[in-house]
């Protein structure tokens, strides 16, 4: 394998020290959304389930892979991952949210405790499309929520996820408003990373998601769509999410909507 050329090398060294340094951040209580977080980065969703529930969830998600595109599932109780050397699971994502009977019960900026009370806790990483942002930005195709500093929007739609076990539910989607003559662009770049959403599910019309109002996402923050912009929708790792509240699931933690784990693995790991 041809080594790197030095200023790349480089610039590799400093985008994993900057994802440390991050996760680092947020395990002493940093909480932000991570849009823009360590550039280049492979960023990832989470969900952690009882041992009961994490067949039919691997099964959920193979059978839904555009919306839950795993890329780690760790043993039942462990907090660690091979895509983030020393990261703690249960500290280093800025926000987590505790789920209970399929409500949202809590959200807390250090999971430890429930990890203590509930040791069979399966842990499943899944593909974020933050991962695909900076190759948008290098090509010219600005990042709405990343200029704008606020989260992502995000929505519930009406597409139903095959649904596995006892886990059912609808698909979510993250919005980016894209200048028309650059729509192209933005599909070609996202489908070359399918392991992190890949392709756009749809380009246009909110309302053909079942979308009332765009201007008021489910999850996340409104932004902006100047004039000549075109709505434009990828699967969203918070689907999972959707699928602990349509199936009353008894217990599950997950990222907060927007904070995700940063990984030392570069977004081009995932570039085909």
């Amino acid at each position: 394998m041809q080594a790197l050329a030095p200023e790349r090398a480089m610039a590799a060294a400093d985008a994993i020290r900057a994802a440390r340094a991050a996760r680092a951040s947020y395990r002493a209580g940093t909480v932000q959304p991570t849009a823009g977080i360590a550039p280049g980065m492979t960023q990832t969703n989470m969900i952690a389930l009882p041992r009961d529930w994490a067949w039919d969830f691997l099964l959920y998600a193979q059978r839904n892979p555009k919306a839950c595109p795993v890329l780690d599932v760790t043993e039942a109780g462990a907090y660690q991952t091979a895509l983030a050397q020393g990261a703690d699971l249960r500290t280093d994502i800025p926000l987590y949210r505790v789920w209970r009977d399929g409500e949202l019960a809590d959200e807390v900026a250090d999971a430890t405790a429930l990890w203590a009370a509930q040791p069979d806790l399966v842990t499943f990483l899944i593909g974020c499309s933050f991962t695909f942002e900076t190759p948008l930005q290098e090509a010219g195709i600005e990042v709405r929520h990343i200029a704008d500093g606020c989260n992502v929007p995000m929505y519930r739609t009406n597409r139903q996820c095959r649904p596995a076990g006892r886990l059912h539910g609808e698909m979510v989607v993250s919005m980016r408003p894209i200048p028309a003559h650059r729509v192209a662009d933005a599909v070609c770049i996202t489908a070359r990373f399918p392991s992190v959403h890949g392709a756009p599910v749809h380009v246009g019309d909110p309302a053909a998601l079942g979308i009332a109002d765009i201007a008021k996402p489910d999850f996340g923050d409104a932004v902006r769509i100047e004039p000549g912009e075109i709505p434009v929708f990828w699967a969203c790792g918070v689907t999972p999410q959707a699928a602990v509240m349509a199936s009353g699931v008894p217990f599950a933690v997950t990222h907060a909507p927007g904070h995700m784990l940063i990984t030392d693995v570069p977004d081009s790991a995932y570039h085909v």
